[in-house]
This record gives structure tokens, sequence and C-alpha cells, in this order.
């Protein structure tokens, strides 16, 4: 059984060709020459920063004409969250979602975005997606878009030559589709904070609690002037082909107290204001309903000043000890092709590697270092089997692009025991019975263990959130936690 958990064993398994998914991939050590790179390919290049989403794109073919894949997760000073002296708040291109969950700054000072990117996927993701990339996405269900708009946000699109600022109510032209043009690299989020006498939420209606896309989602901003609303901001997603204002139910509650009838007659106006569709996660019908229902939601929430109730004190980020997540820059750019090897350290052994460049990580690690402890579940970071720690933070490798190993540091499964010891998290699965089929647990292993080192002694709750991006198709999860929190008393 020991052997089995830390994946020592042989596995057969038929041998697959993997879908070669770019001809060059280029990892500039500048935005400057980001910029360059991206100007003379940008007929055929696409930008990657976390790449969640165009990784899925070109796995299913989505994206024919993409060649070259620019990668700028190696820029310093890319994932800053700023003030400056005019109260603006700045978000770099490479903020991620939980840079924004964990931040004191936008927390206090733009809660809605908190929580708004707290909901989006599971810790994995969110320590890849970007904030920027959500917005470029485009989606009308993105959740950061609805409390950037309530905000007032602008956005910066940068070229080689010059670049301009375009208020994000402008930004969007319709689903998927965005003002950006050739060689445009989304290079700064900027907004006011929140004035000292507002208050903001957010609430989402997903299919199920973790890693679920908006059906409906609300952002709302107050400011008030006692008991008296003296502004409102109101931004609803999911129900139109962009994210849209409701402009007349904001008129409505200007200068009201926010008494039972009035939250009633706010719902109905931003109902009105919904133009949704049908499609799988919910009728129009349903979702025009939930309109209301969510508007009221926010806005009790916020007359009761307990919008920030349910929303954690320390949120689990699986970052480790450090309580950060630390980007490696290289010393110079650097292109990768044939002949041009990737050169990283998995479970602190050197590893070389001539090909595979053009593949996932998790197909790198599967394929070309023969780690198959990593395990392809879904291979669209929703099920969590594929778990690594890059550079101390743990993601899902099959979202991963391969080259991004170069000069990283990775531990898979294999990794997580040390001179023939099982780790803690290992000897507990086995003690409280934790495995099922099995092949979830090399996921579960790695999120238990990761959460363990950011949080020695988490509550249930904390470890149900670590969790978020992990599944086990045996419905093993009572186990599980058992488990885990029978490892924090080792």
């Amino acid at each position: 059984m020991s052997r089995w958990l830390i994946n020592l064993e042989p596995e057969k398994e038929p041998r697959r060709n993997s879908q070669e998914m770019w001809e060059r991939y280029f990892t500039p050590a500048s935005m400057e020459v980001a910029l360059a790179l991206l100007d003379e390919h940008c007929d055929h290049a696409r930008i990657v920063a976390g790449a969640t989403d165009l990784i899925l794109e070109l796995e299913r073919g989505l994206r024919p004409e993409v060649k070259t894949l620019i990668d700028i997760t190696r820029i310093p000073g890319l994932d800053r969250i700023e003030i400056d002296e005019r109260g603006w708040i700045h978000l770099g291109p490479l903020v991620t979602h939980n840079h924004v969950a964990g931040s004191p700054l936008i927390i206090d000072r733009a809660f809605a975005l908190a929580q708004a990117c707290w909901g989006v996927g599971a810790p994995q993701i969110r320590n890849r997606g970007t904030v920027a990339g959500n917005l470029i996405t485009a989606s009308p269900a993105n959740d950061s878009i609805p409390p950037l708009m309530t905000l007032g946000a602008q956005v910066t699109l940068r070229t080689a030559q010059g670049e301009r600022v375009v208020p994000l109510e402008e930004f969007f032209t319709g689903v998927r589709q965005t003002v950006m043009q050739k060689g445009e690299l989304l290079t700064d989020i900027r907004f006011p904070a929140q004035p000292t006498r507002s208050r903001s939420t957010f609430i989402k209606l997903g299919l199920r609690r973790a890693q679920a896309i908006s059906v409906v989602n609300v952002a709302f901003m107050i400011e008030t002037d006692g008991q008296t609303v003296k502004d409102a901001k109101i931004a609803l997603g999911s129900v139109a082909p962009t994210v849209i204002r409701a402009l007349e139910a904001e008129q409505f509650l200007a200068g009201k107290l926010l008494k039972s009838e009035v939250i009633a007659e706010v719902g109905d106006r931003a109902t009105a204001a919904a133009k949704p569709i049908d499609d799988l996660r919910g009728s129009a019908e349903y979702r025009t309903e939930m309109v209301r229902i969510c508007t009221m939601r926010a806005l009790r929430s916020l007359a009761e000043t307990r919008e920030r109730e349910s929303y954690p004190e320390h949120p689990i980020m699986l970052w480790g000890s450090e309580g950060i997540q630390v980007r490696k820059a290289l010393s110079s750019s650097y292109e990768h092709h044939n002949g041009q090897p990737i050169e990283t350290s998995i479970n602190g052994r050197p590893y070389v590697f001539k090909k595979g460049w053009r593949k996932t990580l998790l197909r790198l690690l599967r394929e070309e270092a023969g780690l198959i402890g990593t395990k392809e579940g879904c291979a669209e970071g929703e099920c969590g089997a594929c778990t690594v720690f890059l550079d101390g933070v743990a993601v899902m490798s099959c979202l991963v692009p391969a080259p991004r190993a170069h000069k990283a540091e990775i531990v898979t499964i294999e990794g997580l025991a040390r001179d023939d010891d099982l780790h803690p998290v290992q000897q507990a699965f086995i003690a409280e019975g934790a495995v099922q089929c099995g092949y979830c647990t090399p996921g579960f292993l790695m999120s238990g263990a990761k959460l363990l080192e950011e949080r020695p002694h988490p509550s249930r709750e904390e470890i149900q959130q670590a969790l978020t991006g992990n599944l086990c198709r045996c419905t093993g999860y009572y186990k599980i936690i058992s488990a885990i929190e029978g490892a924090a008393s080792l």
C-alpha cells in the first residue's frame, strides 16, 4: 500500500501522441521584448499569463490560427497590486485571482472584487488564472468583470508603438469580443479605491459550490449618507451578451432608504435590464427570476452590513509556508524549439528535455519524464488529479504549458515522501482508509500536503476550501477530510 500511495509501481497504459499545440514558444525577460515579439507575430500569436482558457482552446482546436505563444509569466513586477497617490488601485497583468482574494488592500477598498475572485475555480486555478485574462476572455459569465465595472475600472492597452486607456464599459463589444487590436497587450487594470463611506458585495449563483461558472452574478457598490443611499452601481453578469449595468435600478435607488419595499423595487428594475438566453446552465426564465433574487439578497446584505460574514479571514491559497506566490524571473529571453532544451528541477533532481516543449506540463511529466503518478483525469482543470507544485505553488499541470518548467522547481507526487519516509498526509490516508479506486489520490495528497505547509492546524472548513479543486468519483470525501485532519495532528 505505501508503495502505491507514492506511486512507485510501474503503470501500463497505451502511449498516445500528444497534440503539438504551438509551433514557437517565447519566454521574454522584459515587457519591451514581449511587445516586440507580439508586434512581429501578432497575426498568429497569443500571450500566456495564466493560459487556463487558452490551453483548452488550443487542445480542442478552437484556435487554429495560433502558432506562437509569448509567455510573460517570467517578467518581474507584473503581479503587483498597488495604490497610487491619487487613490487609484492598479493590478498588473500577472495578478492572479488568488493575489486579489488575499490582498488586504482589495479586501478593504474593493471588497466585491475580492469576493468575485475568491469564487473563481479552485485554489490551483486561482494560482494561475489572471484577472487580466478574465477580462480578455470576455465571457459575460466571468466573475471579475461586474465588480470592476461598478468600480469604474479602466484598462491600459499597450503596443510596441504606444498605449491607450479604455474604460471597462467600452472594452467589451460582444460575447468573447473586445476592442483589443492586433499587437496590443493589456498591461494595467486601474480603478479608484472605494470611498470610505461606500460598501460593495458580489453574489454568484452557480450549479455547485466551487468550480462553477456563473448562472447569474450581481455586483453592487453603494455609497451612503447615514441611512440614505447617495449613489449606487449595479452590474449583472451572465444575463446578456456582455456584462451590463442596471441603470434604472441605480437611479431609483439613489436617495432612498434601504427599506424592504425599496429593495423589492430595485430587484424588479434590475430584472428588467436583463436579457438572458437559455443554455445548459439555466433557462432564460430561471435566470430572469434569479436576477431579482440575487439583487435583493445583495442589497439586503448591504443594508444589514453583513456582506463580509462568509468571507474567510485567511483564505486558503495553496501557496505554502511563504504565504506568497513567488515568480522566478529569467536572466534573458528564451525561445523554445527543437534543439533548445527545457532545463528544470523535478523532485530535487535536474532534468533536461530536448523534446516535449509543445505539450502541457502534465504530458511532459508523464510522457517525457516517466513520472506517471500525476494523473490525467479530465485534462481541463476540473478534477485536480494532475496537481503539482510549480515554484512552490499548487497548480493544475494540465493547464500549464511545458516550457514554463524551464529553470523552475517542480514537485510531483513521487517527490512527496522524503528518504523513504511517507509524508504525514500519506501516512494518514493509509490509517484512515482514505483510498478507494485511488485515481484521484495523488491530487488530494498534493493539495493536502500544501495545505498543511500553509496552515499546519487547519479547521475542517479550511480543509474543504483546500480540496475544492479535487474531485473523488468514488465519493470518498469523508475519509479524505478525516485523513488530513489526522495528518495535522501527527
